[in-house]
């Protein structure tokens, strides 16, 4: 079973902020632990902000990796130039590329059903260059993954979501990737 971690954990809200931020909170903890703590029992209290430095440096490591501004937008520019058929191979490209098998749907709200460890996730990415997203194709992404039984969906954006529509796809689990999430996994 693969471990995954919620996504407003205090460790997942770190991972996704910059990397001083636990570096500070477990030198924090660190100085909290000299001012209350006897001085036997500093070393233990100090110890707690391990797991923070541990969070600083992967943190720290996935932002070095990252691409930088210029790239990320080059590449969402890239893919906005980019007609269905060639943004369609890249998408299938770089799910193949992640591990999994990929098969083209020719329906309205999935693109793509992807198979990974017996595992069905559905991927909608043909309208990936609209401006705005409202609610609508989420919901029809959500009835397709309910009727095909798949246990995950993507939904794919250039454009921003409405806050209906963000609001929909966090609360039925639809995973959104657009900006520089999206154009990191495209150029991967």
């Amino acid at each position: 079973m693969k471990f995954k971690m919620a996504p407003n954990s205090l460790f997942a809200i770190l991972l996704r902020s910059p990397w001083w931020m636990s570096i500070g909170l477990a030198a924090a903890i660190a100085l909290v632990a000299r001012a209350a703590l006897p001085e036997n029992l500093f070393t233990v209290g100090a110890l707690a902000g391990f797991p923070f430095l541990v969070i600083g440096a992967v943190a720290g490591w996935r932002q070095f990796k990252a691409p930088s501004a210029s790239q990320v937008a080059a590449t969402l520019d890239k893919a906005r130039a980019m007609a269905w058929r060639e943004f369609a191979a890249t998408v299938e490209q770089a799910l193949r590329r992640d591990g999994h098998t990929v098969t083209r749907l020719d329906g309205p709200a999935a693109d793509f059903a992807v198979v990974q460890g017996g595992r069905t996730m559905l991927v909608s990415a043909r309208r990936w260059k609209a401006a705005s997203h409202g609610i609508e194709p989420l919901r029809e992404l959500h009835a397709a993954t309910a009727a095909r039984d798949a246990s995950e969906s993507l939904y794919l954006a250039l454009g921003d979501l409405s806050d209906p529509a963000r609001r929909f796809a966090s609360q039925n689990q639809i995973r959104v990737l657009q900006g520089a999430e999206l154009a990191g996994w495209l150029a991967a």
